[in-house]
């Protein structure tokens, strides 16, 4: 059998790739897993309740360099109502960790703007963790167009 010079770089290219496939799967399992290990960091183990915290992020952005997102938590600011810490976790980001916000009860209210890179089409997850130890969180899917995090 004769292999030219272009079939054997056809070879050597398709080899080297082999390593690198399912890469992009494998770096997604590892950034939700790790997401979920900051969650439960955040949460001190507590699984979190739905409601009182609302995240506002676009269905579908553009852009994933620049994604604007808003977290506000419905609390009387004051007491074992207070609000201490949002944190905001994208679950398909190479470094998940977005943001985290603290509040006191001189902030007036629990709420907070930013933008963000997403990577790819991901889960985006506010926590919210209360004076009295309870857990609140809410999540939304956004779907990126064009990657921002290297993509």
């Amino acid at each position: 059998m004769n292999i030219n010079r272009r079939q054997a770089l056809g070879l050597a290219a398709g080899a080297a790739a082999i390593p690198f496939i399912g890469l992009s799967a494998r770096s997604a399992l590892a950034a939700a897993a790790e997401a979920d290990q900051r969650i439960m960091e955040f949460t001190g183990g507590k699984t979190p309740e739905t409601g009182k915290i609302t995240l506002t992020a676009p269905e579908i952005a553009e852009n994933g360099n620049t994604v604007p997102v808003s977290v506000s938590v419905d609390s009387a600011m004051e007491g074992d109502d207070l609000v201490e810490s949002v944190m905001i976790v994208a679950d398909g980001n190479p470094n998940p960790a977005v943001a985290t916000f603290h509040f006191t009860p001189m902030s007036g209210e629990a709420a907070a703007t930013s933008r963000m890179r997403l990577a790819q089409t991901q889960n985006v997850i506010a926590v919210a963790r209360m004076k009295d130890g309870s857990v609140f969180m809410d999540k939304k899917l956004v779907k990126v167009t064009i990657g921002g995090c290297g993509g």
